[in-house]
């Protein structure tokens, strides 16, 4: 498969999901990248703002087993891993996996659970495996987690530790609709007349491992490798950030930069593709003086600032391929 298939591919795979969710292309393009990438997104935003309906929709259309985990204060890890159940018959113990083997897991309002089970999708989002009385059971491919809370509702809930939090490739903010995208939203409920609607299949889960390998394909040039160094640097030299990106942020630039391209129908990675996802890809992997919340300073304008001090690569540089 071509970096040309790849964005043939995607175009059908954002034109099926738009079908449901309607009027937010860039944070549909944003979560597809996530696919793309091989990793991990943490959808933040109010109520009611269709982010389980995001993940239900990429699932069908891309043909994933899906499951979907709701978060509570009483959930236990074995919940969400499975367990080892004495079976009479056999007079032994049998493992019954738990909901996180699927293809893609929603995590619903993930604050809302203590940490140690909160913990218990650490090891399955990094190294793709559970591990239940020192057995290790894979998880298939692809695997993704997608991770929902609401940035506002603090009282009973517990907020994801720096650890967990880098463990996403990405946070993505859907947004309220626009006029006419919120209008088009009850038409297209009308002219149904039904609440539920079915999405066609655009690709497999083979094909999405397929989209995956493609984008490795994709060149970055030693320029281009060496802003984003330098982007990541300059969050850790910042003077408003305590903690700045880490190299698995660099990691996920690198990552996303590389599938932000393909998705453009190019084989090899500009600064348009770095600035792009640069906010999504970096600002929840940064920790801000306390002082600048009172200055509603966040993340992301620090991100954006960044972005304009650090010299951008000269075009000439952009596409260069080794001998």
């Amino acid at each position: 498969m071509t970096v040309g298939d790849v964005a043939e591919r995607c175009e059908r795979i954002l034109d099926e999901v738009e079908r449901a969710v309607v009027g937010k292309r860039e944070a549909l393009e944003l979560v597809l990248l996530g696919f793309l990438a091989d990793g991990h997104i943490l959808l933040e935003d109010f109520p009611g703002l269709a982010k389980t309906l995001i993940a239900r929709s990429f699932a069908q259309v891309c043909d994933l087993r899906f499951a979907r985990i709701q978060f509570t204060p009483d959930l236990m890890p074995s919940d969400v891993t499975g367990s080892s159940i004495f079976n009479q018959r056999s007079a032994d113990f049998e493992f019954r996996p738990g909901p996180i083997f699927a293809n893609l897991l929603l995590g619903d309002e993930i604050n809302r659970a203590p940490p140690k089970t909160q913990a218990a999708l650490l090891e399955a989002m990094q190294e793709r495996q559970v591990t239940i009385e020192g057995v290790s059971h894979p998880l298939e491919r692809p695997f993704v987690v997608i991770a929902t809370q609401n940035p506002i509702e603090y009282e009973g809930t517990y907020p994801l530790p720096e650890a967990q939090l880098d463990r996403f490739l990405l946070r993505v903010g859907v947004g309220y609709p626009d006029r006419e995208a919120e209008w088009g939203m009850l038409e297209r409920r009308l002219e149904r007349a039904q609440d539920e609607l079915t999405l066609a299949i655009v690709i497999d889960h083979a094909g999405l491992i397929e989209l995956q390998a493609a984008v490795e394909q994709v060149h970055v040039s030693e320029p281009v490798g060496y802003y984003l160094v330098d982007l990541a640097n300059a969050t850790r030299s910042s003077s408003r950030v305590q903690v700045g990106a880490s190299p698995r942020g660099t990691l996920a630039l690198l990552k996303l930069a590389r599938a932000h391209a393909a998705l453009r129908g190019r084989d090899f990675v500009t600064p348009e593709d770095v600035k792009a996802i640069a906010v999504p890809a970096l600002a929840h992997r940064l920790m801000l003086r306390p002082e600048l919340w009172v200055q509603n300073v966040r993340p992301g304008d620090v991100i954006r600032e960044t972005l304009q001090t650090v010299p951008t690569p000269a075009a000439e540089d952009v596409a260069g391929r080794p001998a």
